[in-house]
């Protein structure tokens, strides 16, 4: 290969193109000096806190919906068929429960020891009170808690 030298012409111009293209480059993507003034973080502080407080209560109610996930499976229109009726305490940690399942009642007694069965009371009428309670006044527990014990 055959290379000439460059002249000092040559070189000048070429210098002078590289120049004028690069000026051409520069300004028309050239930044403008001016800085823009940063933006008020009021805005995001308060995006922020309220993420917080949307992800707080979230959570908080996962918590409260996992606690009571029985009562709000109980109450889609089911009524329980096992309630305690009445309850009295003997004292300590002794006490009676009359309990029941759909018509049937049962008396039972709960201490240290467990629980045990007294005595199964008669068949609750739906809607309709017992027949003798018409008439008969009312007996007082410890008066219906005798009678039991004594069927026994």
């Amino acid at each position: 290969m055959n290379q000439r030298p460059l002249t000092k012409a040559a070189l000048v111009s070429t210098l002078f193109i590289l120049q004028s293209a690069l000026a051409e480059t520069t300004s028309s993507t050239a930044i403008s000096p001016a800085v823009s003034p940063l933006p008020d973080p009021t805005g995001s502080l308060i995006r922020i806190l309220g993420a917080f407080v949307l992800v707080i209560g979230i959570f908080f109610g996962g918590v409260w919906c996992f606690r009571n996930w029985q009562r709000i499976t109980i109450h889609r229109g089911r009524t329980p068929k096992l309630n305690v009726l009445e309850t009295r305490s003997l004292g300590g940690r002794h006490a009676v429960y009359v309990v029941g399942y759909e018509q049937e009642r049962f008396l039972i007694a709960s201490s240290p020891n467990g629980v045990n069965l007294l005595s199964h009371l008669p068949a609750a009428a739906e809607n309709e009170p017992a027949a003798d309670a018409k008439n008969a006044p009312n007996p007082s527990f410890a008066e219906a808690l005798k009678q039991v014990l004594k069927g026994k």
